[in-house]
């Protein structure tokens, strides 16, 4: 019998279980250790015809998912772009769960609402983004991408007098976008979703540096001289963390009157450290900016950013109304900025992150991970066999061993002292470094150094 009484042995269960599997990181393999098959035979099964008491199934879980889960929120995960969960960040999420608010309005959740106000204002700050830009918490960049590139559909048609909220893009003038080849492709599905197309994506190859050249961003844009353009500049390439020269490129876009969105889904953060903070100077003159909580936040997952120049674009782009929806006239309504409608409360996380580490403390993560990043790169690049193919500018940096890349990496993953995943860079296999989360310590360098030394001694053998 499922009773009020029941929340209490299932959240108790809930948290005995969670700050076991966050005391347990620093031991634990980074890898999964159960197969697809085993998880398969526990985990599906009929559904059952009649309830079962809360706390048995989530101590079931538990058990059901053991050996299925990555060490992805501790020290020595540096496969992908990701974060951990700074203690409050994680707190504020439970209790998000536990207020249960539907954060669309603020007359749904007045807290949720002024809590998303705060925290983009921080935001903002910390990225050097103009104070009077939108702002919009949605699940993660993709959906950032969709957001800012509405807008920006929006206001190019708008100027060529084609309301496309009303009329669709059958018809409408056609809009370009200019991207560097090295783009993430978050950005091509974001243009598959709003009906932009593929074939409109143009792509600059990357100089030397790997960033966009601004002789060829000047070339395609006067190719384009009476369409409508979408420039897409990176703040953080994905494998070498390389920024886009803003200050070059942004003046050279809007000259021809294009759009520029940035991608700064991790590389945005460089703003808030005094260290690299030039990084992204000249980025306060783009139109649209991306940014992610679960990257260098260590926000939990379900935190993207966008920020967009043009309020009124992103407004008119984005925002819904019906007889039975009550809107504020000087509260920030989500829904208003938002492409979802029932949505999570996801501000409190944020909040909560921001206010434990300060502006020092963000910055301070910041350069701390840099120094790690640096450290693995350099201390995997000197054991016999590997080769550095990018130092890190910022926290990403890639490694190679020659061609048995793919065989070290997936030794390391195996041997679960560390996580590293591949990518290809100008035509190679090669491993990547990323280091983005609070909890990496010197310890956990020295610890991945080591793994990746025994796999090629191993081979070598």
């Amino acid at each position: 019998m499922i009773t009020k009484n029941s929340f209490q042995p299932a959240l108790s269960a809930a948290f005995e279980e969670a700050v076991a599997f966050l005391g347990s990181l620093d031991e634990a393999s980074v890898n999964a250790t159960a197969d697809v098959e085993e998880l398969r035979n526990r985990l599906v099964r009929p559904l059952a015809d009649t309830p079962l008491d809360p706390a048995l199934v989530i101590e079931e879980l538990v058990r059901d998912v053991k050996g299925g889960l990555l060490g992805m929120p501790g020290g020595r995960f540096f496969a992908w772009v990701i974060g951990g969960s700074l203690p409050a960040a994680l707190a504020a999420d439970w209790l998000t769960s536990a207020w249960d608010q539907n954060a669309a309005l603020y007359a749904c959740s007045p807290a949720s609402s002024i809590v998303e106000e705060a925290a983009g204002a921080w935001l903002k700050e910390l990225l050097r983004i103009p104070p009077a830009s939108s702002f919009a918490f949605v699940t993660g960049c993709q959906m950032v991408h969709v957001t800012c590139l509405a807008a920006a559909r929006h206001a190019l048609l708008a100027r060529r007098g084609w309301d496309v909220e009303a009329r669709g893009l059958a018809g409408a003038p056609s809009i370009h976008l200019i991207s560097s080849e090295n783009r993430h492709a978050s950005i091509d599905r974001a243009v598959r979703l709003l009906g932009l197309g593929t074939e409109n994506l143009e792509f600059i190859e990357a100089n030397v540096y790997e960033a966009m050249q601004p002789s060829a961003l000047r070339r395609m844009l006067g190719a384009h001289e009476h369409g409508s353009c979408i420039v897409l500049l990176q703040a953080g390439d994905i494998n070498t963390g390389v920024f886009d020269p803003f200050e070059t490129l942004i003046p050279i876009a809007k000259e021809h009157g294009a759009w520029v969105h940035v991608d700064g889904a991790f590389g945005l953060w460089a703003a808030a450290s005094p260290r690299y903070r030039a990084l992204t100077d000249g980025t306060e003159g783009a139109d649209s900016w991306a940014a992610d909580g679960h990257k260098w936040l260590n926000v939990p997952f379900d935190c993207g950013y966008a920020f967009v120049a043009d309020a009124h674009a992103h407004q008119a782009s984005i925002s819904a109304r019906a007889p039975y929806i009550a809107e504020s006239a000087t509260a920030h309504d989500q829904i208003d900025w938002n492409p979802e409608w029932s949505r999570r409360a996801r501000g409190f996380p944020t909040y909560a992150a921001l206010r434990q580490l300060g502006r020092n403390g963000v910055a301070e993560l910041i350069d701390r991970s840099c120094e790690h990043a640096r450290a693995l790169v350099e201390g995997i690049g000197a054991l016999p066999g590997a080769q550095v193919l990018w130092p890190p500018l910022l926290n990403q940096g890639l490694v190679r061993f020659g061609d048995r890349t793919e065989e070290v990496i997936d030794g390391i993953v195996a041997g679960g002292e560390a996580f590293f995943g591949p990518t290809t860079w100008r035509g190679l296999r090669a491993m990547r470094v990323s280091v983005l989360n609070w909890q990496t310590a010197e310890g956990d360098v020295q610890r991945a150094i080591a793994s990746v030394e025994a796999v090629l001694q191993s081979l070598i053998c």
